[in-house]
């Protein structure tokens, strides 16, 4: 009997682990096609003759569905869970890309933009959810898995847009409708999962959503969280749009050698998220946040007075222990609002990385304005607010 038992967990832990890597890799596939719409725009502005204000709409329009749409998915979900709406919101990524690829006019530029974002809305609360329930109690191994799938497609999709969709012409979009279709088998395949250990645990007591901490307190502690990481979605968005500028406007470095350096900073910034999820099991995840957002901020007033070896060793440092506070910051909001695992998810992933994003673009008036350098300087007092990481509660053990 023992032997069945051991044999039947083994098989558990290895799907559960096979889960939580394919929601990360599809995680990734999802921030591949997102990111291609940015990528493409230089091209839809010289094929369709688009003003910046068109341009504008079409960020507005992703922006609005990708990430202040998140929260309200993930607070319906949160009601009345959807397995199978997982392979249907790649399913609408599927057909915004087909839209991008052979519109014949602005507006169904912005069906296309939509529905990508609809796309990645339904996406992040729900595999976000799949990878808490897979985790076997390794909330934060969990998160950073997920999350570094995002990184990683982040980053690969301006560079398939640059090798590919550039030198092929717009049509070659519709090439990525393959990506989406792979996502949908997976998701397909983890939607099964999700839906069996829904009907597995029918019969088990629902999980408590009894708050840790008075609402007042948990109201508070959710908003210094979603301001942590708008503050530093801010400055970490500012070194990926900006920081190749600044090194060759600085430094005078060609433009391999500047893509080197940002090499350096998003390498490291892969490595952090991946580490904060473990540490934040072995530590708890205040500790991580607290490292994470208060030991940055040294690094980061240095970074604009330093000469060029130092300022990668600082920019891998900053990379590296700035990034680690994500998934830890995603695990204690979970925390301090029980059984609303898709609001939170929908909250972090979406409306604070769409505020974080326009914040950044706001930092380019600047750069116009008054110069890269002063960007850089004025973004180092950023992560000063990270001192409001003093009034996160500590959540009572149940």
């Amino acid at each position: 009997m023992s032997t069945t038992v051991s044999v039947a967990s083994a098989r558990s832990g290895r799907t559960t682990i096979a889960i939580i890597f394919a929601v990360s890799i599809c995680h990734m596939l999802n921030d591949i096609m997102q990111s291609l719409l940015t990528s493409l725009y230089p091209l839809l502005k010289a094929n369709y003759a688009l003003d910046f204000v068109q341009i504008g709409l079409l960020t507005m329009a992703f922006q609005v569905t990708a990430s202040l749409l998140q929260p309200v998915v993930g607070l319906v979900t949160d009601r009345w869970p959807m397995p199978f709406s997982l392979p249907a919101g790649m399913a609408s990524t599927f057909v915004g890309l087909f839209l991008l690829a052979y519109a014949h006019s602005f507006p169904v530029l912005v069906a296309g933009a939509c529905l990508i974002g609809l796309g990645s809305a339904v996406f992040h609360p729900e595999s976000s959810r799949v990878a808490r329930i897979a985790s076997g109690g390794r909330h934060g191994l969990a998160q950073s898995l997920f999350q570094v799938g995002g990184n990683a497609g982040t980053a690969i999709g301006p560079l398939l847009a640059a090798f590919i969709v550039l030198p092929f012409g717009q049509s070659s979009v519709a090439w990525f409708s393959a990506v989406a279709l792979l996502g949908m088998i997976i998701l397909t395949w983890v939607g099964r999962w999700y839906a069996g250990e829904r009907l597995r645990t029918a019969g088990h007591p629902a999980p408590s959503r009894d708050l840790p901490l008075p609402g007042g307190r948990v109201a508070w502690a959710l908003a210094v969280l979603v301001l942590l990481t708008t503050t530093k979605n801010v400055y970490m968005a500012s070194i990926s749009s900006y920081f190749t500028f600044y090194t060759i406007d600085k430094f005078g470095l060609t433009v391999q050698e500047a893509q080197l350096m940002l090499f350096l900073f998003l390498g490291a910034s892969a490595v952090g998220v991946f580490l904060g999820g473990p540490i934040g099991d072995r530590f708890g995840a205040r500790f991580v946040i607290w490292f994470s957002i208060l030991g940055v901020i040294p690094f980061a007033l240095l970074l604009p007075y330093a000469n060029l070896f130092w300022t990668g060793v600082l920019s891998v440092l900053i990379g590296l222990i700035f990034s680690s506070a994500f998934s830890a910051i995603v695990v204690f909001a979970q925390e301090l609002v029980p059984g609303r695992v898709g609001l939170i998810a929908g909250v972090f992933f979406g409306f604070a990385f769409g505020a974080g994003g326009l914040g950044a673009a706001a930092l380019g008036g600047f750069a116009d304005s008054q110069g890269i350098e002063f960007v850089y300087r004025l973004c180092s007092y950023m992560p000063l607010l990270g001192i409001l990481t003093v009034m996160l509660p500590r959540i009572p053990v149940r």
